[in-house]
């Protein structure tokens, strides 16, 4: 089993697609830190030495993943609702942030449908 980042990597997958597993690392970026590692991207991680597994880990600390980089998107969105901008403003009230309709859309922001008080029906 590898671990990188206080993450278990899938074992049964290619080693480019189970470092996806840690927050912050997507296909390409798995890519290129499997070529700079000089590990084959194929390689199950099952499959990976000790050796190779300390080479990525040591690739993967050149970027900001995980805890730091999940903190920095925090920070960001404090800030933003802090100088009271249109994405933070968006972001206090939960309705989408960049940009998306709202009058058809939007439920998993917006979350269900709220019950009016006193709307009766137009009689004959």
């Amino acid at each position: 089993m590898a671990r990188i980042k206080n993450i278990e990597l899938p074992s049964e997958k290619q080693i480019w697609i189970g470092l996806t597993a840690i927050y912050g690392i997507g296909k390409s970026l798995g890519k290129t830190i499997c070529l700079n590692a000089e590990v084959n991207p194929e390689t199950k991680v099952k499959d990976l030495t000790d050796e190779e597994v300390a080479r990525l880990r040591k690739e993967v600390d050149n970027h900001v993943v995980e805890g730091d980089l999940r903190r920095n998107v925090q920070m960001s969105i404090k800030n933003k609702m802090e100088i009271n901008c249109y994405q933070g403003v968006r972001h206090k009230k939960g309705l989408p942030v960049r940009g998306q309709r709202t009058n058809r859309n939007a439920h998993t922001r917006k979350g269900r449908g709220k019950v009016v008080a006193n709307k009766k029906k137009v009689g004959k």
